[in-house]
Protein backbone atom coordinates (compact mmCIF):
# COMPACT_ATOMS: atom_id res chain seq x y z
CA UNK A 1 0.00 0.00 0.00
CA UNK A 2 1.18 3.52 -0.89
CA UNK A 3 2.65 5.52 2.06
CA UNK A 4 0.86 8.58 1.45
CA UNK A 5 -2.63 6.31 1.05
CA UNK A 6 -2.12 5.85 4.99
CA UNK A 7 -0.70 8.87 5.95
CA UNK A 8 -4.06 11.05 4.73
CA UNK A 9 -6.36 9.01 6.64
CA UNK A 10 -4.61 9.45 9.77
CA UNK A 11 -4.26 12.78 9.15
CA UNK A 12 -7.69 13.28 8.64
CA UNK A 13 -8.75 11.15 11.92
CA UNK A 14 -6.66 13.72 14.19
CA UNK A 15 -7.21 16.77 12.38
CA UNK A 16 -10.49 17.83 14.45
CA UNK A 17 -7.90 17.17 17.88
CA UNK A 18 -5.67 19.49 16.01
CA UNK A 19 -8.28 21.91 15.53
CA UNK A 20 -9.75 22.09 19.06
CA UNK A 21 -5.94 22.76 20.60
CA UNK A 22 -5.02 25.34 17.95
CA UNK A 23 -8.26 27.43 19.24
CA UNK A 24 -7.37 26.92 22.27
CA UNK A 25 -4.39 28.65 22.44
CA UNK A 26 -6.06 31.57 20.50
CA UNK A 27 -8.47 32.11 22.85
CA UNK A 28 -6.57 31.27 25.88
CA UNK A 29 -5.25 35.11 27.00
CA UNK A 30 -1.72 36.03 27.69
CA UNK A 31 -0.60 36.15 31.76
CA UNK A 32 -1.27 39.80 33.03
CA UNK A 33 1.04 41.20 34.63
CA UNK A 34 0.38 41.58 38.78
CA UNK A 35 -1.45 44.88 39.86
CA UNK A 36 -0.16 47.69 40.85
CA UNK A 37 -1.20 48.62 44.29
CA UNK A 38 -2.80 52.25 43.69
CA UNK A 39 -3.67 54.03 47.02
CA UNK A 40 -5.98 56.51 45.02
CA UNK A 41 -7.92 53.59 44.40
CA UNK A 42 -8.19 52.10 47.75
CA UNK A 43 -9.85 55.51 49.30
CA UNK A 44 -11.76 55.58 46.34
CA UNK A 45 -13.60 52.20 47.14
CA UNK A 46 -13.99 53.71 50.59
CA UNK A 47 -16.09 56.47 49.64
CA UNK A 48 -15.23 58.57 52.28
CA UNK A 49 -12.36 60.37 51.78
CA UNK A 50 -12.94 63.09 48.85
CA UNK A 51 -11.33 65.84 50.71
CA UNK A 52 -7.90 63.67 51.32
CA UNK A 53 -8.06 62.65 47.71
CA UNK A 54 -8.51 66.04 46.21
CA UNK A 55 -5.13 66.87 47.94
CA UNK A 56 -2.91 64.14 47.46
CA UNK A 57 -4.15 64.59 43.50
CA UNK A 58 -3.59 68.69 43.73
CA UNK A 59 -0.15 68.14 45.78
CA UNK A 60 1.18 64.92 43.67
CA UNK A 61 1.60 63.25 46.51
CA UNK A 62 -0.56 60.50 45.19
CA UNK A 63 2.07 60.12 42.49
CA UNK A 64 5.10 60.14 43.99
CA UNK A 65 3.43 57.76 46.67
CA UNK A 66 2.83 54.98 43.33
CA UNK A 67 6.56 55.85 42.50
CA UNK A 68 7.68 54.74 46.06
CA UNK A 69 5.68 51.69 46.56
CA UNK A 70 6.96 50.88 42.99
CA UNK A 71 10.87 50.91 44.07
CA UNK A 72 10.53 50.50 48.11
CA UNK A 73 11.84 46.88 49.51
CA UNK A 74 10.27 48.05 53.05
CA UNK A 75 6.75 49.27 51.94
CA UNK A 76 4.69 51.88 53.23
CA UNK A 77 2.01 52.83 56.23
CA UNK A 78 -0.55 55.73 55.46
CA UNK A 79 -3.01 57.30 57.29
CA UNK A 80 -5.99 58.47 55.90
CA UNK A 81 -8.23 60.50 57.23
CA UNK A 82 -12.23 61.06 56.69
CA UNK A 83 -13.73 63.74 55.20
CA UNK A 84 -15.46 64.14 59.18
CA UNK A 85 -12.09 64.53 60.65
CA UNK A 86 -11.14 67.58 58.19
CA UNK A 87 -14.70 68.84 59.36
CA UNK A 88 -12.90 69.37 62.56
CA UNK A 89 -10.20 71.88 61.48
CA UNK A 90 -10.87 74.96 61.93
CA UNK A 91 -12.71 77.12 58.91
CA UNK A 92 -9.80 78.03 57.12
CA UNK A 93 -7.08 75.80 58.39
CA UNK A 94 -6.25 74.10 54.97
CA UNK A 95 -6.57 77.39 53.17
CA UNK A 96 -4.25 79.11 55.97
CA UNK A 97 -1.48 76.62 54.64
CA UNK A 98 1.10 77.23 51.97
CA UNK A 99 1.41 74.37 49.58
CA UNK A 100 4.71 73.77 50.95
CA UNK A 101 2.95 73.05 54.09
CA UNK A 102 -0.03 70.94 52.52
CA UNK A 103 3.00 68.67 51.36
CA UNK A 104 4.27 68.34 54.60
CA UNK A 105 1.08 67.66 56.59
CA UNK A 106 0.18 65.00 54.11
CA UNK A 107 3.49 63.51 54.52
CA UNK A 108 3.10 63.63 57.80
CA UNK A 109 0.31 60.75 57.54
CA UNK A 110 3.19 58.33 56.00
CA UNK A 111 5.63 56.23 57.38
CA UNK A 112 8.50 54.97 55.55
CA UNK A 113 8.11 51.15 56.25
CA UNK A 114 5.13 48.89 56.05
CA UNK A 115 3.60 48.21 59.34
CA UNK A 116 0.93 45.55 60.50
CA UNK A 117 -0.95 46.02 63.91
CA UNK A 118 1.05 43.52 65.28
CA UNK A 119 4.19 45.33 64.13
CA UNK A 120 2.96 48.74 65.60
CA UNK A 121 3.55 46.68 69.46
CA UNK A 122 6.89 46.37 68.59
CA UNK A 123 7.85 49.45 67.00
CA UNK A 124 10.53 51.83 69.25
CA UNK A 125 8.96 55.80 69.57
CA UNK A 126 9.29 58.25 67.84
CA UNK A 127 8.63 57.10 64.23
CA UNK A 128 9.84 59.07 61.43
CA UNK A 129 7.63 60.24 59.08
CA UNK A 130 7.86 60.82 55.36
CA UNK A 131 7.60 64.80 56.52
CA UNK A 132 10.39 66.97 56.89
CA UNK A 133 11.46 70.76 57.72
CA UNK A 134 14.61 73.22 58.64
CA UNK A 135 14.45 71.13 61.89
CA UNK A 136 14.84 67.99 60.38
CA UNK A 137 12.19 64.94 60.24
CA UNK A 138 8.72 65.04 61.34
CA UNK A 139 7.68 62.09 63.86
CA UNK A 140 5.09 60.35 65.91
CA UNK A 141 4.82 58.36 68.95
CA UNK A 142 3.20 55.14 68.48
CA UNK A 143 1.08 53.00 71.11
CA UNK A 144 -0.50 49.35 70.46
CA UNK A 145 -2.00 46.91 72.92
CA UNK A 146 -0.87 44.28 73.77
CA UNK A 147 -4.55 42.58 74.64
CA UNK A 148 -6.19 44.13 71.73
CA UNK A 149 -6.29 45.84 68.54
CA UNK A 150 -5.88 49.52 69.30
CA UNK A 151 -3.48 51.67 67.94
CA UNK A 152 -3.03 55.57 68.54
CA UNK A 153 -0.75 58.26 67.43
CA UNK A 154 0.36 60.49 69.59
CA UNK A 155 1.80 64.43 67.48
CA UNK A 156 2.31 66.24 70.47
CA UNK A 157 -0.65 68.12 69.63
CA UNK A 158 -3.50 65.50 69.16
CA UNK A 159 -4.07 61.57 70.05
CA UNK A 160 -5.41 60.07 66.85
CA UNK A 161 -6.53 56.49 67.09
CA UNK A 162 -6.71 53.59 64.32
CA UNK A 163 -10.63 53.54 63.20
CA UNK A 164 -10.50 50.76 60.85
CA UNK A 165 -8.15 48.69 58.34
CA UNK A 166 -8.90 49.36 54.99
CA UNK A 167 -5.66 47.21 53.59
CA UNK A 168 -3.08 45.63 55.46
CA UNK A 169 -0.57 43.88 53.06
CA UNK A 170 3.18 43.85 52.11
CA UNK A 171 4.51 46.31 50.87
CA UNK A 172 1.04 48.65 52.19
CA UNK A 173 -1.02 49.80 54.83
CA UNK A 174 -3.96 51.79 54.36
CA UNK A 175 -5.59 52.78 57.83
CA UNK A 176 -8.60 54.86 58.60
CA UNK A 177 -8.44 57.76 61.04
CA UNK A 178 -11.09 59.91 62.33
CA UNK A 179 -8.69 63.14 62.87
CA UNK A 180 -6.02 64.71 60.85
CA UNK A 181 -2.55 64.11 62.34
CA UNK A 182 -1.90 67.33 63.29
CA UNK A 183 2.39 68.33 63.27
CA UNK A 184 4.07 70.32 66.06
CA UNK A 185 6.25 72.23 63.28
CA UNK A 186 2.99 73.25 61.55
CA UNK A 187 0.25 73.48 64.02
CA UNK A 188 2.36 74.23 67.62
CA UNK A 189 2.59 72.22 70.93
CA UNK A 190 1.05 72.68 74.09
CA UNK A 191 -2.26 72.77 75.91
CA UNK A 192 -4.05 75.69 73.57
CA UNK A 193 -2.31 74.42 70.56
CA UNK A 194 -5.35 72.85 68.86
CA UNK A 195 -7.24 76.49 69.44
CA UNK A 196 -4.58 77.97 67.15
CA UNK A 197 -4.86 76.22 63.82
CA UNK A 198 -6.14 73.14 64.09
CA UNK A 199 -8.91 71.11 65.65
CA UNK A 200 -12.03 73.47 66.54
CA UNK A 201 -13.25 73.79 69.69
CA UNK A 202 -16.18 71.77 71.19
CA UNK A 203 -19.94 73.65 71.10
CA UNK A 204 -20.31 75.69 74.18
CA UNK A 205 -23.33 72.71 74.51
CA UNK A 206 -20.70 69.82 75.25
CA UNK A 207 -18.44 72.49 77.09
CA UNK A 208 -21.21 72.75 79.82
CA UNK A 209 -22.32 69.20 79.50
CA UNK A 210 -18.55 68.22 80.75
CA UNK A 211 -18.78 71.20 83.44
CA UNK A 212 -22.00 69.48 84.74
CA UNK A 213 -20.12 65.92 84.84
CA UNK A 214 -17.33 67.06 86.84
CA UNK A 215 -14.79 66.05 84.22
CA UNK A 216 -11.75 68.43 85.35
CA UNK A 217 -13.82 71.55 83.44
CA UNK A 218 -14.16 75.39 84.14
CA UNK A 219 -16.69 76.99 86.41
CA UNK A 220 -19.30 78.20 85.14
CA UNK A 221 -18.37 82.45 83.78
CA UNK A 222 -21.59 83.77 86.10
CA UNK A 223 -19.92 81.38 89.10
CA UNK A 224 -16.73 82.80 88.20
CA UNK A 225 -17.93 86.44 88.01
CA UNK A 226 -19.90 86.05 91.12
CA UNK A 227 -16.83 85.31 93.33
CA UNK A 228 -14.92 88.03 93.27
CA UNK A 229 -17.90 90.57 93.77
CA UNK A 230 -19.00 88.90 96.70
CA UNK A 231 -15.39 89.04 98.04
CA UNK A 232 -14.94 92.80 97.38
CA UNK A 233 -18.09 93.42 99.02
CA UNK A 234 -16.52 91.63 102.43
CA UNK A 235 -13.52 93.39 101.67
CA UNK A 236 -14.65 96.71 101.87
CA UNK A 237 -17.11 96.15 104.78
CA UNK A 238 -13.84 95.26 106.40
CA UNK A 239 -12.64 98.31 105.73
CA UNK A 240 -14.98 100.63 106.62
CA UNK A 241 -15.72 98.58 110.15
CA UNK A 242 -11.73 98.95 110.87
CA UNK A 243 -11.45 102.77 109.96
CA UNK A 244 -15.08 103.61 112.72
CA UNK A 245 -13.17 101.72 115.08
CA UNK A 246 -9.94 103.81 114.54
CA UNK A 247 -11.80 107.22 114.62
CA UNK A 248 -13.09 105.95 117.89
CA UNK A 249 -10.13 105.15 119.26
CA UNK A 250 -8.56 108.62 118.46
CA UNK A 251 -12.01 110.44 120.04
CA UNK A 252 -11.43 108.37 123.35
CA UNK A 253 -8.02 109.08 123.26
CA UNK A 254 -8.32 112.60 122.48
CA UNK A 255 -10.86 112.73 125.10
CA UNK A 256 -9.04 111.17 127.71
CA UNK A 257 -5.92 113.30 127.09
CA UNK A 258 -8.55 116.62 127.58
CA UNK A 259 -9.96 115.38 130.92
CA UNK A 260 -6.14 114.72 132.73
CA UNK A 261 -5.34 118.13 131.47
CA UNK A 262 -8.54 119.69 133.49
CA UNK A 263 -7.59 117.34 136.47
CA UNK A 264 -4.24 118.82 136.05
CA UNK A 265 -5.19 122.84 136.06
CA UNK A 266 -7.99 122.00 138.80
CA UNK A 267 -4.97 120.59 140.99
CA UNK A 268 -2.61 123.43 140.18
CA UNK A 269 -5.31 125.75 141.15
CA UNK A 270 -5.90 123.98 144.64
CA UNK A 271 -2.39 124.37 145.21
CA UNK A 272 -1.98 128.48 144.23
CA UNK A 273 -5.15 129.01 146.50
Amino acid sequence: MDSHTVVIPLLLLFLPFLLAAAADDVAAPAPSPPGKLNLTSILESGGQYSTLLRLLQTTKIAEQLANQLENSYDGLTFFAPNDAAFTKLKPGALNGLSDQQKIQLLLYHVLPRYYSVTTFQMASNPLPTEASGPGGMYSVNVTASTTSHLVNMSTGVVDVPISSTMMAKFPLAVYSVDDVLLPVQLFGGGASSSHKAGVAPAPAGQQAAARRKGGGGGVPKSDVAAEPSAAGEEEAEDDDGTKAAAACREMMSAGWTTLASLALVAAVNLVGA
